[in-house]
């Protein structure tokens, strides 16, 4: 028994899954591809952390169940198909002849081990365990047959197994040193890890057996390269063959060299500004204007929140910070993806209707207050913080900024340190309860709930909600059941909506790139022109 799933075998008759399309096979070929990153990935092991750079890296090393292309959509991974058996069971056949890196074979074992290890990772900052909070138990039929029994009906199992990377029980890595030293790294994926060094790169060699067929690209050289204008360097001087996170100020400079090509997508990553809400006050950096803490959490008055997003203006902050590389929003998913709400707009900008509410929450004279945020993770993080925090000093909230590197910043949140922190979330599920469950959910280890809320939100009746809503099997009802959170959430503001990116890539001309929804920079989306 682990995080609340249970595991037992037994043999049931296997039914006749619906065929999927498996992906086709790659061209292979020589040559090697070097990629430059902005964020580093703080670790190699695929259950540590649930954020873009650490899936980015360890999706090239290991599978998962179902995968997802670049628009966000399941397509077969390790299992070629799967069926809904009733409205709680779910069968998955897996994919015959895979390997492990070391030759050993795949099989309906290592998923027992994986979705048991899962929700236990030690020390983990934010993990993975929401996506399997709906499994009861793993039957396994055969070797090439799971039957996976969930807790309600859960219409989203295969879409929230496209986050779940499948490990080997025979390796047992259940430390995360283990995979950083590369001794657990034994994945199934298109590439097989070479060395990790943290904060400088990760060397990866072309897995010739991989099931999907070979890659193209014999080696991949995948550097962390936080710098903004080092990164840039690196692609003009040729360092580099392929870098992310293009700086907004340099987007229209690359537009116009013919040695590069841009490629875009809309993002499913939302910025937001994120108050804690636990009841203790007494921080040092939330303080009334002669310096002393506030004895009591301001955030705490939804009259707080709401003047706070109205003293923002989002389309100054498009123009002027993002030079127009993302758009203001009052939720989470691009416009089209599932359980975006047309009715719920971007909080408009009311300075004055700001000020009434800080005084009729007590705050006639505003107060003080740090903004924490990274400098080197999002584009133009601490250039948002800065901008807002001058809008919020206008209002009277004076407030000043603290930036720092994301390494030094990611221990800090996870420590709570942060009263007001810039943040930022990628539902790399492509719909509406990736951000319900994992950021605004109420943090309960039994249900696997909050596992990335760091800032002890609770709504009850919001997560009623989301329960009820993937419970529904029928996907209309579903739907209209999210945008119904997604008004709620607009109207008790838990956190502080500001913008939703752009994803942008550049590189050398003769390469095709795949852009993705959910930004992962990966080798895999990255071909030779013909």
């Amino acid at each position: 028994m682990a995080g609340g799933i249970s595991i037992s075998r037994r043999l049931v008759l296997a039914g006749l899954p619906v065929a999927l399309t498996a992906q086709a096979p790659a061209p292979t070929a020589s040559g090697s591809l070097t990629i430059g990153v902005g964020t580093p990935a703080t670790s190699v092991d695929p259950h540590f952390h649930n954020n873009g750079p650490n899936n980015s890296l360890t999706m090239h090393i290991f599978d998962r169940l179902v995968d997802r292309d670049a628009r966000a959509r399941p397509v077969p991974g390790l299992a070629e198909s799967w069926r809904v058996v009733s409205d709680t069971e779910w069968e998955f056949r897996l994919r015959q002849g895979v390997k492990w890196h070391d030759g050993r074979d795949f099989t309906a074992d290592d998923v027992v081990f994986t979705f048991a290890r899962v929700p236990e990772v030690a020390n983990s900052p934010g993990g993975f365990g929401g996506f399997l909070r709906q499994v009861a138990r793993v039957e396994v039929a055969d070797p090439r047959t799971l039957r996976i029994h969930t807790k309600q009906p859960h219409p989203l199992l295969p879409t929230d197994l496209t986050q779940i990377s499948i490990i080997a029980r025979h390796v047992n890595g259940t430390a995360t040193e283990d995979y950083n030293s590369g001794k657990a790294a034994i994945g199934t994926g298109p590439y097989r890890l070479v060395s990790y060094a943290s904060g400088d790169r990760a060397v990866l060699a072309r897995n010739d057996g991989w099931w999907g067929g070979a890659q193209p690209w014999a080696g991949v050289n995948y550097r962390f390269l936080a710098n903004d204008a080092s990164r840039t360097a690196a692609l003009l001087s040729g360092d580099v063959d392929l870098i992310d996170q293009i700086p907004t100020s340099d987007l229209a400079k690359l537009r116009r060299d013919p040695r590069v090509v841009i490629s875009e997508i809309a993002s499913l990553r939302t910025m937001f500004m994120a108050p804690v809400h636990s009841p203790e006050g007494g921080s040092a950096q939330v303080m009334d204007n002669s310096g002393a803490p506030l004895q009591r959490n301001p955030f705490l008055d939804l009259r707080v929140r709401r003047a706070l997003s109205l003293a923002i203006n989002r389309e100054a902050l498009v123009e002027r910070v993002m030079e127009g590389a993302a758009e203001p929003t009052g939720q989470w998913l691009p416009r089209g993806a599932f359980g975006f709400n047309p009715e719920v707009r971007p909080e408009g900008f009311d300075p004055d209707a700001a000020k009434r509410l800080l005084a009729e929450a007590g705050f006639p004279q505003g107060f003080r207050l740090v903004i924490a945020t990274p400098n080197d993770r999002w584009p133009n993080d601490s250039r948002l913080a800065q901008a807002v925090a001058q809008m919020w000093t206008r209002v009277g909230v004076r407030t000043t900024v603290d930036s720092m590197p994301y390494a030094a910043f990611v221990p800090r949140r996870t420590r709570h340190e942060f009263p007001m922190q810039m943040a930022a979330w990628g539902s790399s599920t492509g719909e509406a309860t990736n951000y319900l469950v994992n950021i605004t959910g109420t943090p309960n280890r039994q249900r696997l709930t909050g596992s990335n809320n760091m800032w002890r939100y609770s709504d009850t009746a919001l997560d009623e909600m989301v329960a009820r809503a993937s419970a529904t099997m029928d996907d209309a009802g579903r739907e209209a059941l999210l945008r119904e959170a997604v008004a709620r959430y607009a109207e008790t503001v838990p956190y502080i909506q500001l913008l939703q990116l752009t994803n942008t890539w550049a590189f050398r001309r003769g390469l095709r790139h795949d852009p993705r929804m959910d930004e992962r920079t990966i080798a895999m989306g990255v071909r030779a022109e013909a």
